[in-house]
């Protein structure tokens, strides 16, 4: 269960990511902008692993994957309408627009969602934000004295 937990967290994960990466941030240098960072991971070919690793880890039907289906396209649809309206500014700038694209598509698939489905998103998403938290509150690695 556990497995299965955190396979649907990466999927999720995947299918929303992109949301985070805008958010993530390097050192502070200067970044190309977010239509070259994206492009890689913004593809039509990428609605459908999508549509295939949503329907894997939430057991969706049939049914269900004809109606995510264009949920995923309007997502793919309105992040790549604000990129070429925006082709010079970088993802961090990006950020709030793009996390309010995914967040507007994760609420209209979560309504699809049948009761068990999303309990399974539930406790996938309970399992990320745990990773999150940890991952936030480690402490820096330590670095080996020289010899």
């Amino acid at each position: 269960m556990r497995n299965r937990t955190y396979t649907i967290g990466c999927g999720l994960l995947l299918t929303f990511g992109i949301a985070s990466l805008a958010i993530a941030q390097g050192n502070g240098s200067q970044q190309p902008p977010a239509s070259q960072q994206l492009q890689r991971i913004h593809t039509p070919q990428s609605i459908d692993e999508k549509l295939v690793q949503l329907t894997k880890d939430l057991e969706l039907t049939p049914e269900q994957q004809k109606q995510v289906r264009p949920l995923l396209e309007e997502h793919h649809d309105k992040i790549q309408a604000l990129l070429d309206k925006n082709p010079t500014k970088s993802r961090q700038q990006l950020a709030p627009q793009i996390h309010a694209i995914s967040d507007e598509t994760h609420h209209k698939i979560h309504a699809l969602l049948n009761d068990p489905q999303r309990e399974l998103e539930k406790a996938m998403q309970h399992h990320e934000h745990n990773g999150a938290e940890n991952k936030r509150s480690a402490p820096p690695a330590a670095t080996p004295p020289e010899p």
